[in-house]
């Protein structure tokens, strides 16, 4: 597991929304970088047409037309497992993609993080657990025993996912879902905040409630 970010290049975060104001907090805590520093190692980027403002939080924010691979290590930080793949696909191919992880987060060293990935505050990772590239954990996500995520894999605040479970690429959590252990999940579902997972999904859509039921 890489749990140290490299120096090399500044950090450019992908998205000025929430998520990736949140993602600059948790890049800030994860190097000790203050306001008054962040902006001497980080940047933010946005779509052309979506620029509107030069700096957000004292963070400059360039375009995406004038990204240059050399000079940055990026992670996307758009919440929506499907917007973030497809900005993964349109960067140049020999963009580098860094982590982040906040300095709380509790993770063994029987982690296997992939590249791209933002693991936020009091966030537990138990043992091995494999995760796929572009993950998003958010704040006090549990992950248990010999569990292996997608590309992709979204969770909201406070989600508990018990162990040896299985789950695809682009499946999302909302806030408060639960997953009973050994349970597997195909590609692309999104689970509704409190929702609790107790049998195999095998089919992809919205679920919701508890148990489950997918919306039609």
């Amino acid at each position: 597991m890489n749990t140290k970010n490299s120096h090399s290049k500044k950090y450019c975060i992908f998205g000025t929304g929430g998520f990736g104001r949140e993602a600059l907090v948790c890049l800030m805590d994860s190097v000790g970088a203050s306001p008054r520093t962040i902006g001497d190692i980080a940047v933010f980027m946005v779509d052309d047409s979506a620029y509107d403002e030069p700096e957000v939080m004292g963070v400059p924010v360039i375009k995406r037309s004038v990204f240059s691979p050399e000079q940055y290590q990026v992670v996307v930080a758009i919440g929506e497992p499907s917007a973030r793949k497809r900005v993964v696909g349109q960067l140049p191919p020999d963009t580098r993609f860094t982590t982040i992880i906040h300095p709380s987060a509790v993770i063994s060293p029987w982690v296997d993080l992939a590249e791209g990935c933002i693991v936020t505050a009091g966030t537990v990772l138990t043992c091995n657990i494999t995760i796929g590239r572009h993950a998003h954990l958010n704040l006090h996500t549990t992950i248990g025993h010999d569990c292996k995520m997608g590309d992709f894999f979204t969770t909201a605040p406070a989600v508990n996912i018990s162990g040896n479970c299985q789950f695809g690429n682009g499946v999302y959590f909302g806030t408060n879902a639960s997953v009973r252990q050994g349970v597997s999940i195909c590609d692309d579902v999104t689970v509704g905040m409190g929702g609790v997972a107790v049998k195999d999904i095998k089919e992809s859509g919205v679920y919701i409630g508890n148990p489950l039921v997918r919306l039609r």
